[in-house]
C-alpha cells in the first residue's frame, strides 16, 4: 500500500520531464510570406503535428490505425517523446485556440539522443546501424513521419520545410541525414518503374549502401521493370521525395512495403558533401535566406 501514494509523483515527474524538452521561446528557423518554420515548443504542439500525420497518414491516405490511434485522432508512437519536431504554421490561419495553424512537420532524431534513448526509428526496416558503425566520425540524423497538408503542397513549402532542417543541421553539426521515404501503395509490381528511376539516377555507392533487414526488402535493381521517364517521374514523386533527389541524396537498393502505412519504402542517404551546392548557395551557407 505504501508505493501507491508515490505513483501521482512519479507521473508527475515523469511529465515535467518531457516538458523540459521544449524551449518555449525557440525562435523561428525562418518565414516566408505567412508561414514560418520552427521547432515545436510544447507537448501540446507535438499533439497537433500527430493530428496532422493522422489527418494525412490515415484519412487521406491508406494507413491502418489501431484502436489508440482510432481514438485520439494522432498518429503517434514511442520516438515522439524525445524526437525534435519541426513544424510549418501557417500564421494567417487560426487553429481555433488562438495560435497558428500547423500545415507541414517533420521529426528529427540525432545519433546522440538515439543512442541514448531507443536506436533510429528506420532500423526496424533497414540496418541503419552497420552503416553508422561504418562511419565512426560522423554525425547522424534521421529525418522521418515528414507531411503536408493537401493545400500546402507547394515548392514554397517544401522551400522553407528544408530551409528549417538546414538550420537545424548547421546548429548540431550534422554530417549525414538519411531516413525512409514513401511511395503510396504496396504494389511493388505497379511502381516498379518508380522505383527504377529512383535507383538510375541516385545509385548509391559502396560506403552509403544499407540493405534492408533479412527477410524485409525486395532487391530493386533485380525488379522486371524499366524505369519512367524523368517527365513521368517528376510528376509522381511526393514533393519532399523530389526534394531529396534535388539536393543529392542516394537512394539505397533495397524496398520495404510497410503494410500498416499503405506504403514502400526506400532509405535515402544524404552526406554533408554531397548536398547540391546550388541549395547552399540558395540557403546561405548560415542558412540566413528565410531567416526570421
Amino acid at each position: 500500500m505504501a508505493y501507491l501514494p508515490l505513483m501521482p509523483q512519479k507521473l508527475a515527474a515523469g511529465m515535467l520531464k518531457y516538458r523540459r524538452r521544449f524551449d518555449l521561446n525557440a525562435a523561428p528557423l525562418g518565414r516566408l510570406g505567412n508561414l514560418e518554420v520552427r521547432l515545436a515548443r510544447s507537448s501540446e504542439e507535438v499533439k497537433q503535428a500527430q493530428r496532422l500525420r493522422y489527418r494525412v497518414f490515415y484519412e487521406e491516405m491508406s494507413a491502418i490505425a489501431n484502436v489508440r490511434a482510432l481514438v485520439s485522432g494522432r498518429d503517434r508512437d514511442p520516438f515522439d517523446r524525445f524526437c525534435d519536431h519541426m513544424l510549418v504554421l501557417d500564421e494567417s490561419v487560426d487553429d481555433g485556440f488562438g495560435a497558428p495553424q500547423i500545415i507541414g512537420t517533420y521529426r528529427l532524431l540525432r545519433q546522440e539522443v538515439a543512442r541514448q534513448k531507443r536506436g533510429f526509428y528506420s532500423a526496424g526496416e533497414f540496418e541503419v546501424d552497420k552503416l553508422v558503425a561504418r562511419h565512426p566520425d560522423r554525425n547522424f540524423l534521421e529525418l522521418g513521419r515528414s507531411c503536408v497538408l493537401k493545400p500546402y503542397r507547394t515548392k514554397r513549402t517544401v522551400e522553407l520545410l528544408w530551409g528549417g532542417i538546414w538550420g537545424y543541421v548547421n546548429r548540431y553539426g550534422t554530417d549525414v541525414m538519411f531516413g525512409c521515404a514513401s511511395l503510396e501503395g504496396t504494389d511493388v509490381g505497379r511502381i516498379a518503374p518508380l522505383l527504377k528511376f529512383l535507383r538510375q539516377v541516385a545509385p548509391t555507392p559502396p560506403e552509403w549502401r544499407v540493405r534492408a533487414l533479412p527477410g524485409r526488402g525486395v532487391a530493386i535493381d533485380s525488379l522486371d521493370a524499366k524505369p519512367v521517364g524523368e517527365t513521368t517521374a517528376l510528376r509522381s514523386l511526393p514533393p519532399l521525395l523530389k526534394g531529396y533527389l534535388r539536393l543529392g541524396a542516394y537512394i539505397c537498393e533495397d524496398a520495404v512495403v510497410d503494410y500498416q502505412f499503405g506504403t514502400t519504402d526506400v532509405f535515402l542517404v544524404l552526406p554533408h558533401e554531397r548536398i547540391n551546392a546550388r541549395y547552399i548557395n540558395f540557403y546561405g551557407a548560415d542558412a540566413s535566406r528565410h531567416a526570421a
